[in-house]
């Protein structure tokens, strides 16, 4: 591969390959020759973005309704999917819509952010947490009619609660 620009000499950053009439053709650029060539590059910009714009352009995305945007911190929503973090608090009801599906997979169906038990927790606390965690499990059941697998959360519930 060619480290050399084709049109000027300089360092090459870009390269094309063109199939023409059944001929490879390759081509070797530097930025700015790239650019008067009508070739524009998007440098760093992450795959789940262009994955992102992508399904947005071939859905009619543009067409759709702004993006959510916090008013509190100025976060929108595809800033919190590119790092992962929410602002602030306010951010929940914000994203309320877009979140649900998030939360639901995070929390084994819940759709309220349940917490976790410490490791040093005493066994009242993680008793407490199981039956929090099945009670989710249960609506999610009935939710889903599946009654079966209801039946055994509820009497796992039960036996908990006994215990």
């Amino acid at each position: 591969m060619k480290n050399q620009c084709d049109k000027c000499g300089k360092p090459a950053t870009v390269y094309l390959t063109e199939i023409v009439d059944g001929q490879k053709i390759e081509k070797h650029l530097c930025e700015h020759c790239a650019a008067a060539e009508g070739i524009t590059i998007k440098a760093n910009v992450p795959i789940s973005q262009l994955l992102e714009d992508f399904i947005l352009q071939s859905a009619g995305g543009e067409d759709e309704a702004p993006e959510p945007t916090c008013e509190v911190c100025g976060m929108t929503f595809s800033q919190f999917r590119q790092g992962g973090r929410l602002g602030c608090p306010n951010d929940y009801d914000a994203f309320a819509k877009p979140l649900a599906p998030l939360l639901e997979r995070a929390h084994e169906g819940a759709t309220q952010h349940l917490g976790k038990v410490p490791h040093r927790a005493d066994s009242g606390q993680k008793k407490q947490a199981a039956i929090l965690r099945l009670r989710a499990q249960l609506k999610a059941a009935i939710a889903d009619e599946d009654y079966e697998r209801a039946a055994v959360l509820r009497d796992q519930i039960k036996e908990f609660e006994s215990s």
